[in-house]
């Protein structure tokens, strides 16, 4: 805790009671005996009688030894990966904290990924950071150092104790704590258009609701409760300021919403986004847990020159030639979805028209469990655990706000907006 008071003081600050044990020798130096010491960490958890064990950086050797003489298998939450770290015990839920430029502890992404899959299903978690791709000269977001700096900011170390000992999966519990970062009108918002594909239909104008019109757009009338809750989602702003550049935030909620239009692709939907959702459901389902939608499927925005080719697209709209690629892939190949339209706008990715008016898409999207995203990742990305994959990939497993799909039945893109 001398190395790292702000992380100390960041978990105090959220209400946690701490016993911090700093007493502790180096069990770096040579031939040293990690055993002698145990008894001082076994009195301290016997008398504080603590939820969750923290350790950081060279105490993760004598984390190893706690798991090894049985003497602590409650929840913990380890701090850099320690060369003693060669498996996780079973049965216990972990959380790993780990960055891509560790000066100290310096081991490929996949051995960590590894490590953490070597303990048991649902109860491991591995919080990672990593650099994104090269944009210009630099990066938009870097791994973290040795100290992990990301961990105090948006409270995310609270949050990982927090899911440490949720006494569920730690990985579900820290992405529901994303929601944090999205206003209660934008939740309420997205809550009423709804999480699965096939239920957008209720609002459907075409013949039947079957979208099988020869136009797949409708205009949405301003006076009805379905235009209030798109323009909630498209002016949002989120709850604290984002990790990316941010032109004149002020201007935002000025911008005029020339049109709102529903896309009733019924080809699309019924053919390669309904689907998808059912074998997404299937495969979380499989890992034993519980598909949540709302939790797995998200509301997003997304950018391109090829609205219209999206839209009508009677198979898949989200194909890499069609979606109209304007960036470097910097979290790995796919399809990019923001979580906020600013982004979209800031980033020069609206569709332009000749009028100088401006369109961008809000879309549904299954992203299921998502990974921390890597400009090297291959287009698959890595096993969660067994035969399990991660389903999308993110720009941060904190507070995310770039979402990467890779199957073209991820996304449906239920509303055109047309801006001004």
């Amino acid at each position: 805790m001398e190395l790292n008071p702000a992380q100390f003081q960041v978990v105090k600050d959220a209400g946690f009671q701490i016993h911090a044990v700093t007493t502790l020798p180096n069990p770096e130096n040579p031939q040293f005996p990690v055993q002698t010491f145990l008894p001082t960490i076994v009195k301290a958890i016997k008398e504080f009688d603590p939820h969750v064990v923290v350790c950081a950086s060279k105490g993760g050797a004598y984390m190893t030894a706690l798991w090894q003489t049985g003497q602590w298998l409650g929840p913990c939450v380890i701090i850099n990966r320690h060369p003693t770290l060669v498996g996780l015990p079973k049965g216990v839920t972990v959380i790993l904290c780990a960055g891509s430029n560790d000066e100290y502890y310096q081991y490929k992404r996949e051995d960590i990924e590894a490590l953490v899959r070597s303990g048991t299903p649902n109860r491991s978690l591995l919080y990672y950071t990593g650099n994104s791709g090269l944009l210009g000269r630099g990066y938009t977001r870097e791994g973290d150092r040795h100290n992990m700096a990301s961990l105090i900011t948006y409270d995310c170390l609270p949050r990982l104790l927090d899911a440490a000992m949720c006494g569920g999966d730690p990985e579900l519990h820290l992405m529901q704590s994303w929601n944090r970062f999205i206003t209660p009108e934008r939740i309420e918002a997205e809550n009423w258009l709804g999480f699965k594909p096939h239920d957008l239909r209720r609002l459907w104008q075409s013949q039947d609701q079957k979208g099988m019109d020869e136009n797949v757009l409708f205009s949405v009338d301003t006076s009805t409760e379905e235009y209030r809750m798109v323009e909630t989602c498209f002016r949002a702003q989120p709850t604290v300021p984002r990790a990316y550049h941010d032109m004149n935030p002020g201007m935002w909620t000025h911008l005029d919403i020339l049109k709102i239009e529903r896309v009733e692709n019924g080809m699309q939907e019924d053919g390669n986004a309904e689907p998808y959702f059912r074998s997404l459901a299937r495969g979380i389902e499989n890992q034993g847990l519980e598909f949540r939608p709302g939790l797995h499927t998200k509301w997003a925005f997304h950018g391109s020159s090829a609205v219209e080719e999206i839209v009508t697209n009677p198979i898949s709209g989200f194909q890499p030639l069609m979606s109209g690629i304007r960036a470097a892939a910097l979290w790995g190949p796919g399809t990019y979805f923001a979580r906020d339209a600013k982004y979209v706008y800031d980033g020069g990715f609206c569709k332009l028209l000749p009028d100088g008016s401006k369109q961008m898409l809000l879309c549904l999207l299954m992203t299921g469990i998502p990974c921390l995203g890597s400009p090297t990742h291959p287009g698959v990305l890595p096993i969660r655990h067994g035969r399990h994959r991660y389903n999308s990939s993110i720009d941060c497993l904190s507070n995310p706000e770039i979402y990467v799909t890779q199957n073209p039945g991820a996304a449906y893109p239920a509303y055109v907006i047309t801006f001004a």
